[in-house]
Formats: structure tokens, sequence, C-alpha cells
């Protein structure tokens, strides 16, 4: 009788605290060499760090090499993570730093968005083109900020992040990350006209 009034107030299971656990494990086991955790990690984190990565640069090239980077280092260097942070801020800050070093070594100019790149069959014609205007506008937009500027908000924007953990992810205190986000906000603003500047 006690157990089950225990039962009933006991606060439900965190599903981001599981979520981090389970990813805890699977690095741990990543570290022992074991192929098919790296194989889950990499199916969990690829669409994540794919969508974090298109929003810093619109390089595919860029993109896909930081992408496979990043997943090389964490099958490499699994062992070094130490449970300070969560398992998902240092696989973004991986991300990051990966991210940059790949932007500063490609010189080749941007590539263009597709026209049909996420089609939605929910959407009219007159809104499926007013969306992918919207998104083409936002892309060029943060193509704009410096990369430091524009990973701030890709992680508070588009990941829904705090600006802690961003300040883990991307190595500086928080008040620097406040005042990227700021004056990146600012500048996107003016570069963004009509509706887009909605969301800042």
């Amino acid at each position: 009788m006690l157990h089950r009034l225990a039962d009933r107030h006991r606060a439900p299971p965190d599903p981001r605290r599981s979520a981090d656990a389970q990813d805890a494990a699977l690095i741990a086991r990543v570290a022992r060499g074991d192929l098919p955790a790296f194989e889950a990690f990499y199916r969990s984190y690829h669409a994540r760090l794919d969508r974090f990565l298109g929003l810093m640069t619109r390089r595919r090239s860029v993109v896909e090499e930081a992408l496979n980077d990043t997943m090389l280092v964490v099958w490499n260097r699994s062992a070094t993570y130490n449970g300070l942070s969560k398992v998902s801020t240092w696989v973004f800050a991986i991300a990051y730093r990966t991210a940059l070093k790949a932007l500063r070594s490609q010189e080749e100019p941007a590539a263009q968005p597709e026209a049909d790149e996420h089609p939605s069959g929910l959407l009219g014609p007159e809104q499926q083109h007013s969306d992918r205007q919207g998104r083409a506008a936002l892309a060029r937009a943060l193509e704009g900020l410096s990369g430091e500027q524009r990973s701030v908000l890709v992680l508070t924007y588009f990941h829904d992040l705090p600006y802690a953990e961003i300040a883990q992810i991307v190595d500086c205190p928080v008040d620097t990350v406040k005042t990227r986000a700021f004056h990146g906000r600012r500048r996107l603003r003016a570069l963004l006209s009509g509706e887009l500047q909605d969301w800042l």
C-alpha cells in the first residue's frame, strides 16, 4: 500500500534525462569499440547535426565534410567524453569547431538552395512558394553574419538551447554568447524585411 502511494507521488521520468542517459550509455559502448553502438549514435544525431550545420552554411560540401569529421571524432575520441556536460553539448561543440575549420578551408561560392528542398504536401502552391522564399531569405541573411553570431542564433532558435549550454558548445562565457546573439539579431533585422523579422 505504501509502495503504491509513493509511486503516485513520484514525478514522471524526465524524457530529456533518459535521452541523456541513453546517449551516455551509447558513448561508453562506442569508447569500447562497439560498432553497432556507434551506428545507433550516428542515426540518432545525423539529422540534428545536418540541420545545425546546414544553418551555419549553405555549402553542402562543408556540411557533409563537417558532419563526417564530427562523427569521426566521436568514434576516435569517445573515451575522452568525461560526463561534465550532456553528450549532445559535447557533440555539438565538436561539430561547431569542425564547421568553423571547414569553412576556413573552403573557398568555393556558397551553394544556392534548391527550390524544392523541403516540400510540404500540407501547403498549397502559394504557401509553398512563400515558404521557400522565406527559407531562402533567411539562409541568405544567416550567411551575412559572422560564423560566431550565426552559430549562436542557430543553436538558440533552431535547437532551442539555453545560453549556458551554447556557451559550453562554443567555448566562451555566457555573456559573450548573449552579446553575439544581440548583435546577430540586430544584423539579421537589417538584412531581413517583412514578416521574417517577427521571429527575432
